[in-house]
Parts: C-alpha cells; structure tokens; sequence
C-alpha cells in the first residue's frame, strides 16, 4: 500500500473526473506518494496546520499508471533530508512516485487526516 495526501475538495473532483490529478504530475511528471512510515514525516513537513485533508490509500497492484521508487527530487543520495526541521535520514531513503493520473478503483480507501491542537499530525488521528 502507497499513500497520498490530498484535500477533501480536491479528492471530491477526483471522484467527478473518474480520476486523480495532483498538480505534481503537471510540474513534475509524477504524483508524490509515500510509505506508511514515511506518511506521518511527509504530513507534519508539508501540511502542518492544515484541516480538511484525506489520505489516500492506494493499491500500486491496481494502479493503471506505472509507479517508480525514487530518492526526493533535487538532492543527491547522501544529503541528509532536513523537511522544515524534521529528520528524514538521507535521501537515499525511497518514496513512491506515481507516473500518471490515479485510476478510482485503485484508492481503496480514504482516510481523515486531523492535526492535533499545536496543526502537528500523528499516527493516533488517523
């Protein structure tokens, strides 16, 4: 399983569409994901503070589109990872990349993501 955080809005139009589209695939070619265990780093780095968001649980075995297993984009394998003061460990640690729209039925599930009161996000509110 694969992860991908996103608003409720921008899900909703996803399920309109019949597909999803995360701006990324636009600017970057691809669409961030992350692991379970990078999921909690990823949101507290990227997302703090913010409210209406739903992680998207993706089966990469039903994915249409190809997923590749990338360092993060513009660093180099043994720079150390500092997101916004969060130790990540070396960019040599691998996030999923989706190469293309995400196809509906291969989110098999959505997930609130609730900030605690201080907008950090932990395991226990998902």
């Amino acid at each position: 399983m694969i992860f991908h955080i996103t608003s409720q809005n921008h899900w909703q139009k996803a399920v309109e569409l019949g597909e999803y589209r995360a701006d990324s695939l636009e600017t970057e070619g691809f669409i961030h994901c992350s692991t379970r265990q990078q999921l909690i780093k990823v949101a507290n780095a990227f997302y703090r503070g913010q409210a209406d968001l739903v992680v998207l649980c993706i089966d990469p075995e039903k994915l249409k589109a190809t997923v590749k297993w990338e360092p993060p984009a513009h660093l180099s394998s043994e720079e150390p990872v500092e997101i916004n003061g969060l130790g990540c460990g070396t960019s040599s640690a691998l996030f999923p990349h989706v190469y293309g729209a995400i196809n509906l039925e291969a989110v098999v599930s959505q997930l609130r993501l609730i900030p605690e009161e201080e907008g950090l996000f932990s395991d226990s509110r998902i």
